[in-house]
């Protein structure tokens, strides 16, 4: 007990160095969780991937289309229990600013086969029977006000025109990770009328951009992904199959520099704020050489020195960190407030904070191990006449 009143005492002695310290390391802390959790939100779309689900794409890029006469063929291969479709819309609400995926989808089977996007059934109904109805995600439509009934008008970039659509469904996500941000409508509405204001041709309509499919083994993943690509073999149009992460991830690879980058970043930060504490403790060891002096004098060991400096090395970094993490998550809602939908699945999760704490242990103990060493090995007599 009276050792640990010791070390109280000696962290409160100079409270200005030792308040801008913990200061320093919360600012750390809470940079540190901040960049964690935009790289945890750069990899959320496929660690929310499924594992029984297959996406289907060209070959060659997603520019290119897939024909939507095929989608039958891969319903009958077996271990398929669900295929869908859905394109890629690349539309602009109001402002290019305000970005959020748009697909148009097969209406009767898209949510069968993305089962945990949660749609009460008298507006999945109200959805399917209108020609310009639209689903929306519950992020989307807290972070524009929208609201079953309005109208939303985007502006097509790769389909011209202004395409109006009805809100008649907002989806919920089954689990925390599942994307709450997309914006779904007919494809039948896209492609028919792509067919009134061009001439029908098989290389401008009823195409579609990528099919899902859902597969009852994920151990047949691969030799399922196989026979799909068979199907498209030696058309205009052959294919690549792989798991939805797979998929995921193939987007994440283009942005792999970004998110090296701030990984980077964040373990800098903690790097710098490691500097400043070990800073903090050299100065606080060295004022304090003849107490030290004093103390071995009246017979107290190297490890009780050393165990005072540990201990206020370990205080400091502590309650900086309790702090830091709890100051994460506001920080972190307000940051996923000012970016919007830009980042679908954005939270603090544990991981993160785990990192946090061993960051905090990992600053403790390292700032205070040469202060600590150096103050257990000065002689007693050369301690004596030290003046701090």
């Amino acid at each position: 007990m009276h050792f640990l009143k010791l070390i109280l005492r000696n962290t409160l002695r100079h409270k200005l160095r030792t308040g801008l310290t913990i200061l320093g390391i919360i600012v750390a802390i809470v940079a540190f969780g901040l960049l964690r959790t935009v790289v945890d939100a750069w990899y959320s779309g496929a660690e929310g991937s499924s594992e029984t689900r297959l996406v289907t794409r060209n070959a060659i890029s997603l520019v290119f289309h897939l024909p939507i006469k095929y989608q039958d063929r891969i319903k009958k291969l077996r271990g398929v229990t669900e295929v869908t479709h859905a394109s890629w819309f690349g539309g602009v609400y109001i402002t290019e600013k305000n970005f959020f995926p748009q697909f148009a989808i097969d209406a009767k089977t898209y949510f069968d086969v993305y089962s945990e996007y949660i749609i009460p059934p008298k507006e999945l109904t109200a959805f399917t029977t209108d020609r310009k109805g639209c689903v929306i995600g519950r992020k989307l439509a807290d972070v524009y006000g929208l609201k079953i009934g309005d109208t939303v008008p985007i502006r097509g970039t790769i389909y011209p025109g202004t395409w109006k659509f009805n809100v008649r469904a907002i989806y919920d996500g089954a689990e925390a990770k599942t994307d709450t941000s997309q914006f779904f409508f007919h494809w039948d509405y896209l492609n028919e009328s792509r067919k009134r204001v061009i001439a029908r041709s098989a290389r401008t309509t009823d195409w579609v951009g990528v099919y899902a499919i859902n597969i009852s083994e994920p151990s047949r993943a691969s030799e399922i992904s196989g026979e799909v690509d068979k199907l498209f073999k030696n058309s205009l149009a052959e294919t690549r199959t792989e798991t939805e992460k797979a998929f995921q991830l193939g987007f994440v690879s283009m942005t792999e520099a970004i998110v090296v980058a701030i990984r980077i970043v964040s373990y800098v930060v903690i790097l710098i704020i490691l500097a400043v504490m070990a800073n903090t403790m050299a100065m606080t060891a060295r004022e304090r050489t003849s107490e030290y002096a004093t103390l071995k004098a009246l017979g107290f060991s190297h490890h009780f020195i050393s165990g005072l400096i540990y201990g206020e090395s370990m205080i400091i970094a502590f309650l900086g960190t309790l702090i830091g993490i709890l100051l994460t998550f506001p920080v972190a809602a307000m940051f996923s407030a000012k970016v919007g939908t830009l980042f679908p699945v954005f939270g603090v999760s544990l991981e993160t904070i785990y990192m946090q704490a061993i960051a905090a242990l990992l600053i403790g103990i390292t700032a205070a191990v040469i202060p600590a060493f150096r103050s257990a090995q000065v002689p007693i007599v050369e301690g004596l006449r030290s003046i701090g």
